[in-house]
């Protein structure tokens, strides 16, 4: 059985000397100022996609619409939902949240496209995906094993995404 790098004795000292700090302990290895910066652009990112597929949802119509909102509302939930996962962790790091919608678009990877029709809706989603699984996926690698719990979240939207980009696939298969 391997032992620990640090005695416990000293694990225990240093716990309760940096108690302000919170989770953030001597043994994080990542840039923290600079995780929290990211993780603010991925929250922007969800952000904008909640409000992207929130606008499709109530904008869709035509023959197909029924299903293809019903899509655009799941996702559009999921995103939420990411988000306010990011902002639990950004606080966690002991960051703020960037919520001002002044600076949203701007900080987000994916853009915030209407769309004229349902397919260019869809389309125009299927882009933001890829975008947001690209990112991720980059994000993930950065933070390695400097970030476990922050890098484990990441592949969790990421899965997530993946689905996402999978489902607007068929759908834009099916109009075609």
């Amino acid at each position: 059985m391997s032992e620990f790098l640090t005695d416990v004795e000293t694990l225990r000292r240093r716990a309760r000397e940096k108690m302000d700090e919170g989770p953030v302990t001597d043994a994080y290895g990542a840039d923290r100022k600079r995780v929290i910066e990211v993780l603010n652009e991925a929250l922007a990112t969800e952000l904008v996609c909640y409000l992207r597929y929130k606008r499709h949802y109530f904008m869709a119509t035509g023959l197909n619409a029924g299903p293809v909102a019903a899509e655009f509302l799941e996702h559009a939930t999921q995103e939420l939902t990411h988000a306010d996962q990011l902002a639990a962790r950004i606080t966690q790091l002991q960051g703020d949240p960037d919520f001002n919608p002044e600076t949203l678009t701007h900080r987000s990877h994916a853009e915030y496209v209407e769309g004229a029709n349902l397919l260019d809706m869809v389309k125009e989603d299927l882009v933001a995906e890829r975008v947001a699984i690209a990112s991720y996926q980059e994000i993930a690698r950065w933070l390695g094993d400097n970030d476990a719990t922050t890098r484990r979240l990441m592949e969790e939207i990421l899965a997530v995404e993946e689905e996402h980009a999978d489902d607007l696939l068929s759908l834009l298969q099916t109009m075609a």
